[in-house]
């Protein structure tokens, strides 16, 4: 098979799920209410944040700070899913992969630092409450998130630019809906060892690395937990953490999944539908998993319908 540089590539085509017309018609319709929901959902939580006064606090910082990733996040995906979905050209430039590889990566990364820095939040709030304001400083917190921002764009420009200047070979079919690492590797000619050394620092320094500080945080989180005395007391603290424990076993669950397997065991048809539930199934679920058992939040909620209604 002859070996073309990348340079020389115009374009890619995304299969998408699959060739049938009428299936591909009620996927559309499927993600096009994912969407709908995902935007309304994450733009709903990061409203009322801002709104009310008694979220002003750390935990809800963070929050925010998720919605919004999770907002972005979905909308580099969402778009051109639902044009797949309907449309007969299924082609996306080569500028176009490299920008929509470039945010996903980086979103992904972002929100990977952003749940790490979630857990030693709430480690603090369980560990010593009474100094939780101090301790979890404005000045702190914008350190982390922003630390997050540039942690996963940093670490995206490494990979996009490792992984666009690999040598593709014969076709420019992506078996995927989105240009994602695993089917871009399978259209290289030879994925060199210097390659394979940067998958392994960007796995480690994105996904391994936030996932030790997360379950070292829950360490700590249980050694406090266990000092509180009374039961009802130990079930209050544990519950404050049980909407991050949630998002972070999704995430991590189907990000680990995916990528830290060797690259010869991708099973693309199965790996598919996990892309899809970290993609756009997720954004669309955290809002709802920090809501709904939150009474804070709803009490947020009537107070914008009651305002709503008045005016």
């Amino acid at each position: 098979m002859d070996e073309k540089n990348v340079t020389e590539v115009k374009g890619f085509i995304l299969l998408g799920f699959t060739g049938n017309m009428l299936l591909q018609r009620g996927l559309f319709f499927i993600f096009l209410i994912i969407y709908v929901i995902s935007l309304l959902g994450n733009i709903t939580l990061i409203s009322l944040i801002c709104a009310d006064s008694h979220l002003h606090t750390p935990m809800y910082f963070f929050i925010g700070n998720l919605s919004f990733l999770d907002l972005w996040y979905s909308s580099v995906y969402a778009p051109k899913i639902l044009i797949t979905c309907i449309s007969e050209d299924k082609s996306i430039s080569f500028a176009g992969c490299l920008a929509q590889f470039f945010f996903s990566a980086g979103l992904a990364y972002s929100e990977c630092y952003l749940l790490a820095a979630m857990a030693y939040d709430r480690y603090v709030a369980i560990s010593n409450p009474l100094l939780y304001s101090q301790a979890m400083s404005l000045r702190l917190c914008v350190s982390l998130v922003a630390a997050s921002y540039l942690g996963g764009f940093v670490n995206s420009t490494i990979i996009t630019s490792e992984t666009f200047t690999l040598n593709f070979c014969g076709d420019n079919i992506i078996d995927d809906f989105f240009c994602d690492l695993p089917p871009l590797v399978k259209l290289a000619c030879d994925v060199k060892e210097s390659y394979q050394a940067v998958l392994y620092f960007i796995l480690a320094s994105n996904v391994i690395t936030p996932t030790v500080l997360i379950l070292a945080s829950y360490l700590f989180i249980i050694a406090a937990i266990l000092k509180i005395r009374s039961t009802q007391g130990r079930l209050k603290a544990f519950s404050t953490c049980g909407s991050h424990l949630t998002a972070v076993t999704l995430y991590y669950g189907s990000i680990l999944f995916i990528y830290s397997r060797p690259s010869t065991s991708y099973a693309l048809e199965r790996d598919k539908v996990v892309s899809v539930f970290y993609t756009v199934v997720i954004p669309m679920l955290n809002p709802l998993i920090y809501s709904l058992r939150n009474k804070d939040v709803k009490n947020a909620f009537k107070k914008m319908l009651d305002t709503a209604k008045f005016s």
